[in-house]
């Protein structure tokens, strides 16, 4: 099998498709509309599982679907955890390797406070939950679920919140919150992962090869790389590893640069076009559906929850936890080392970044699930705190960054009105402006 030729490429790329050039498609790569379809999708299983039909909810998620011979007859919520989150690392996995070869994660200077505000942002809140649950009723299992940020959920805030703030605080939120899913990756398949067959561990490595040289050599028809990849995910999945690490091991092999004499985007990004309707619009949203329904049992359920040391320890690890984690560490190695902040931010827009990646929503309910089993009571706290601190943070990073999007625009409207540029008035630490 040969390559296609570039100007076969050219062809595929121009070749008009329902996921490349629809209208519905481009609305669902919308930062906002996958963030939407999210909360909307939690929001109605959190009142129908709290509603006198919460029953058949559950019922729905239990309902066993594929074939037996392939051990995959399995329930519908676990084929959105495990099956449809595949799709959504896949897409990770293809933004994070176009981050470490042609982003921001290629320059180590530019890279580091990101990076380090991601690992800050994950110890923080671990050992925040930790000391909530050190005690004879803790549950220290946990200590992963909020060290997570949901990506869709945190950008699609920051892109409502954000008309004048300065594009670098969202470069540096995308930066944190891919490395932040690489650690999460990293953590499922090191401590969420119980007992591993070694030998369907081997098994998957042929489909991911083959996979592998297809893509390498610019090879991408559905017909051969669907295939190939379901079958690594199945395999993945009968090792006992999360099958989502096989989205991301996939994602890692697709090339990131153009071949040579091939215009257009490269695979990596033509693929992450493509899939990236299909992640936000339905994969995700479909698992926050199975993932956040939780009989709360009203008010008194409510403080019943969020009582439990379980509970507190997450909350207060997303809300209090990754503000102190992504926003400490940043200004640690901004103060004691060469590392710079971005000349567009000022540190109070540095926490109201740091109050968004308390968003732990997609993976923290991942881990919740890995971590204490589907349907046990500790999943159900779980639930509860994230969806908590997932609004708690939403709501103070809501409020911080939008009145420092107050302060940028009246900063812009001087600006417009002064052509003189020594008129353009200061702004203060505090986000104060100097009369103009």
């Amino acid at each position: 099998m040969t390559a296609p030729q570039p100007a076969r490429r050219q062809r595929l790329f121009q070749r008009g498709s329902f996921l490349e050039s629809s209208r519905a498609a481009d609305v669902l790569r919308a930062e906002t509309t996958g963030g939407l379809l999210l909360i909307a999708s939690a929001a109605i299983a959190l009142v129908w599982a709290n509603t006198r039909w919460s029953g058949s909810y559950y019922d729905l998620g239990a309902l066993a679907v594929g074939p037996e011979a392939l051990h995959l007859h399995l329930s519908l919520d676990t084929w959105a955890a495990d099956g449809l989150l595949a799709i959504f690392f896949f897409v990770a996995g293809l933004e994070l390797k176009r981050e470490f070869v042609a982003g921001d994660l290629r320059d180590p200077r530019r890279a580091a406070l990101p990076v380090v505000a991601a690992v800050g942002g994950m110890l923080a809140p671990a050992i925040v939950y930790a000391l909530w649950n050190l005690g004879s009723n803790g549950e220290l299992n946990g200590w992963a679920i909020p060290t997570a940020t949901d990506i869709a959920f945190a950008v699609a805030v920051l892109a409502v919140i954000s008309t004048h703030l300065p594009s670098g605080l969202r470069t540096f939120l995308l930066t944190l919150a891919v490395v932040d899913d690489l650690l999460a990756i990293t953590i499922i398949a090191v401590f969420y992962t119980t007992e591993v067959h070694l030998a369907w561990l081997a098994a998957a490595v042929v489909p991911i090869v083959v996979f592998a040289v297809l893509v390498q050599r610019r090879i991408w028809s559905a017909w051969l790389l669907l295939p190939l990849a379901f079958a690594a995910w199945t395999c993945v999945h009968a090792s006992g590893v999360h099958a989502t690490v096989a989205g991301v091991v996939l994602a890692f092999t697709v090339p990131v640069l153009r071949a040579d004499g091939q215009s257009g985007p490269g695979l990596a990004e033509h693929l992450e076009h493509l899939v990236r309707p299909v992640s936000a619009g339905f994969a995700v949203p479909a698992f926050a559906f199975f993932a956040a329904g939780v009989t709360i049992g009203g008010w008194d359920g409510l403080v019943s929850s969020l009582q439990d040391p379980v509970s507190l320890g997450i909350v207060t690890g997303l809300v209090v936890g990754k503000t102190v984690g992504v926003a400490g560490s940043t200004w640690l190695l901004a103060r004691f080392t060469r590392a710079e902040l971005d000349g567009e931010l000022s540190w109070v827009d540095v926490v109201g970044m740091a109050m968004l990646a308390g968003i732990g929503f997609t993976v923290s309910l991942l881990i919740g699930e890995l971590a204490f089993g589907n349907g046990s009571a500790d999943d159900d706290h779980v639930k509860v705190a994230v969806l908590v601190g997932s609004l708690v943070a939403a709501l103070l990073a809501t409020a911080v960054l939008r009145a420092r999007n107050r302060v940028y625009r009246r900063l812009c409207e001087l600006e417009e009105r002064d052509s003189d540029a020594d008129g353009i008035p200061d702004v203060y630490e505090d986000g104060s402006l100097s009369d103009p």
